[in-house]
């Protein structure tokens, strides 16, 4: 999973399916999602780009996604932002919400 800022988060989105994590080290929900994505980017990596965004370093861009709350996961379609899950998610969940977004959203 790629980190990413603000500059290169444009690149990680513009024409993949891409779900990016903003997070913080300090939040325990932050982490236990941590290996969660892990194992879906294993997965999925060659349909879905994954990324993470630390928030505490880019807050201003946190503020402008209107992020609230931790872990926050934006997913991205063409560069555009689609939808946003907030609060831990297990790895059986996350993987099926996945798989429906593929198919609303085929290549």
């Amino acid at each position: 999973m790629r980190q990413v800022t603000p500059a290169t988060i444009e690149q990680l989105t513009a024409d993949h399916m891409a779900l990016v994590d903003f997070w913080a080290s300090w939040c325990g929900p932050c982490q236990m999602m941590e290996p969660v994505l892990a194992a879906l980017d294993q997965e999925f990596g060659a349909e879905i780009n994954f990324g993470k965004l630390n928030v505490e370093k880019y807050q201003d861009f946190a503020v402008s996604n209107n992020i609230m709350s931790i872990p926050a996961l934006i997913l991205y379609v063409d560069g555009q932002p689609k939808e946003k899950i907030t609060g831990y998610r297990e790895l059986a969940a996350m993987r099926a919400y996945l798989r429906r977004k593929l198919a609303e959203y085929p290549a």
